[in-house]
């Protein structure tokens, strides 16, 4: 019999077969359901010590069921969907992947900036449609010496402004949680959000959902932007007013955008910014290449492997006032 048992509540991939070697050599059965409902999850996680969560909402009635977890172990880096009181309340430690598709999400983000900025898909629907009339392009400007605006300083859009200034871009960033030096040691300029949406030729929001930047890139903000700039976007949908952003694009505030995340995913076929040329919009696929999934899922595991064999995990992002070193409880 399994010493301990983990639930998967919910995910994407196509195998779990990374999370049940590692969680077997540690003699832990792995229980995998594909369910977002609360009223199905509750009943699920009654006896597990440990939960592997994808996009599944980690709600305070889930988890105070989950009366013998150790360990929320969140596929992914943004927590919005874990109940991040209720688990250290109970004692639970809560784990993230903060560094697993740094590389994906960067250059997905930039190359959205390059689509927007050359107009790739609008030209390619022109010319598949039978068009050939290089006019259709106007109007485009010079990438280098351009600016990029990152709101937020973490792990990705450093990586972003790497490869932006590789290309000729000034790069300025905001975030309350990084001091000007260190922006300056990678060659960036520390500005608040009024002064690089005023600056910025393209705007990436890299910030994590919370209450305070939920709709933080509303109407005020949009209108604070230059209308010759773009607005990328592959943190989290919610960051953005999308019926302020419909309008944005529609009325010409900004230029166009480049979206890979919605607050509503999918979104249905009213979705007011779909069906504009001026936006690109991509299925919240930032993330992906088989290498980052693979890399996900493993260390995913490895944080519940390592907290139900008593080891302090590498990605905690909660401190538990609870914690013991009991196998069971």
């Amino acid at each position: 019999m399994a010493q301990w048992k983990v639930v998967v509540t919910d995910y994407v991939f196509p195998s779990l077969d990374v999370e049940r070697g590692i969680l077997a050599s540690i003699g832990a059965e792995l229980v995998a359901f594909r369910s977002a409902q609360e009223a199905e999850l509750v009943p699920a996680v009654a006896d597990a010590d440990g939960l592997l969560v994808c996009y599944a909402p980690v709600t305070r009635r889930i988890i105070e069921a989950a009366r013998r977890c150790r360990i929320i172990a969140r596929y992914g880096i943004g927590l919005d969907n874990v109940d991040l009181d209720a688990a250290g309340a109970q004692g639970i430690v809560v784990t993230n992947v903060p560094d697993y598709c740094v590389d994906e999400v960067s250059d997905h983000a930039l190359a959205l900036l390059l689509a927007c900025a050359r107009r790739i898909v609008a030209l390619h629907g022109r010319v598949q449609s039978g068009r050939w009339d290089a006019r259709d392009a106007v109007p485009i400007h010079r990438l280098r010496g351009s600016i990029l605006g990152l709101v937020g300083f973490g792990k990705i859009p450093r990586a972003l402004a790497a490869k932006a200034r590789a290309l000729g871009l000034e790069v300025v960033a905001t975030d309350p949680y990084v001091d000007e030096p260190a922006m300056a040691g990678q060659g960036v300029r520390k500005v608040e959000l009024e002064a690089l949406l005023a600056e910025a030729d393209f705007v990436s929001v890299h910030a994590p959902l919370t209450p305070q930047t939920r709709g933080m890139i509303g109407e005020a903000a949009l209108r604070a932007m230059k209308p010759t700039a773009y607005l990328i976007n592959t943190a989290r949908g919610p960051i953005v007013d999308e019926a302020a952003l419909a309008r944005a694009l529609r009325e010409g505030w900004i230029a166009g955008a480049g979206v890979d995340v919605l607050a509503t995913e999918p979104p249905g076929p009213e979705h007011p910014v779909r069906g504009l040329d001026n936006v690109v919009l991509t299925p919240h696929v930032a993330f992906y290449s088989e290498e980052s999934l693979q890399e996900l899922q493993r260390k995913a595991a490895e944080e519940v492997a390592r907290v139900l064999t008593g080891q302090s995990p590498r990605y905690a992002v909660n401190l538990p006032p609870k914690m013991t070193g009991d196998s069971r409880r």
